[in-house]
């Protein structure tokens, strides 16, 4: 990504005409831009950002910085028309609000001084979408469920047609099952990333991990618990080699396409295409009723809750899952439907049992 060269627009100036209004707001865009790039946004994000911003200029027909929450109102009213998606419109509402306060901090002095207009933020807690509505609550299966999939899928993998695909597909759910990992976490992994000599049970190490506001990839390391280290030590152990002689090369990829990559020497990586088709299968043959709604992510959901409800606190399912915010973290827990009589229960028999020594 390439960025204009921008003019220094700390001195208010007189704006003359209607290109030097057109220069002046493209120059608070760039300006904008430019400390995205310096906060460490990546290039994808900042270009769609711009692109929002345009979108939303263009649909005003007026400069960004007379813009009201009528404006907005109108811009998100449209792109429901449209068709975006819920979550579509509100990344959309949540860049603009980004860029007013950027615009409203660091330029609503010479905003003021040049064009009299009082920048105000068009986008407030009536028009912008709530967490609520972005309809991403995954509630996963039982525990039960998930433990007939996976049983099933497992005694299925020893007689497939094409064992190694259906081993690494098993595998590569497994992981989300047991750890948590994102679909792009698992692709990436490399046979390197495996480190058995670190802590009680050894650890992946992530390298590909979601970073927040497009800031690049977030790497941690992930214990290998839940079960993860035998799941571990049957791959390598048992599989993996059998796709090719890579299997020895730090650098080869943890979860291999049965093609072969001339130029390294090695397995291409599998695309995370395969790995949904894998569990799309799976499901429709030993969870029909789930058909369609299981994805990675939903297992990732379900880790959480399994977890939580066999004791882990959040603190440590956020480091688990690589999460920046423990608020994150805590929509990812969904308890089984008696937890709150239960937590109910538990803190009468405290009450009690005060009461009683007190007595």
């Amino acid at each position: 990504m390439s960025l204009a060269a921008v003019r220094n627009i700390g001195s208010p100036r007189a704006l003359r005409s209607g290109e030097e209004v057109e220069d002046f707001e493209q120059e608070i865009v760039d300006q904008y831009a430019l400390a995205m790039a310096a906060a460490g946004l990546g290039d994808g994000h900042v270009s769609h950002t711009r692109s929002t911003i345009i979108e939303f200029a263009r649909s005003l027909g007026r400069p960004l910085w007379s813009a009201t929450c009528d404006d907005a109102d109108r811009f998100l009213v449209e792109q429901r028309r449209a068709g975006r998606s819920v979550s579509t419109r509100a990344g959309k509402a949540g860049a603009l609000a980004l860029f007013f306060e950027f615009v409203i901090s660091r330029y609503q002095g010479d905003i003021r001084a040049l064009t009299g207009f009082v920048v105000e933020q068009p986008i407030d807690e009536f028009n912008r979408q709530s967490g609520a509505s972005l309809g991403k609550v995954r509630v996963p299966p039982s525990e039960v469920e998930v433990d007939e999939l996976f049983a099933q899928w497992r005694v299925s993998v020893v007689g497939a047609r094409k064992y190694l695909p259906a081993a690494r597909d098993y595998f590569a759910a497994s992981l989300w099952r047991r750890l948590g990992l994102r679909i792009n976490e698992t692709v990436m992994l490399d046979i390197r990333d495996w480190r058995p000599d670190l802590g009680g049970f050894g650890k992946l190490h992530v390298r590909h991990g979601k970073g927040s506001r497009g800031r690049g990839p977030k790497a941690r390391l992930v214990p290998a618990i839940n079960g993860a280290d035998r799941l571990m030590d049957w791959w390598l152990g048992e599989v993996r080699h059998r796709f090719g002689d890579d299997w020895s090369d730090p650098d080869a990829p943890m979860l291999p396409s049965e093609r072969h990559d001339p130029d390294l020497e090695r397995c291409r990586r599998v695309g995370d295409d395969a790995l949904r088709q894998g569990l799309c299968v799976a499901t429709a043959a030993w969870l029909p009723g789930w058909s369609g709604r299981l994805s990675p992510h939903v297992l990732r959901h379900f880790c959480a809750s399994s977890l939580y409800g066999a004791g882990m606190d959040l603190k440590a399912l956020q480091e688990l899952l690589g999460h920046q915010w423990l608020a994150t973290t805590s929509g990812y827990i969904h308890v089984r439907d008696d937890h709150i009589e239960q937590a109910w229960t538990t803190a009468n028999r405290r009450l009690e049992t005060r009461f009683a020594e007190g007595g």
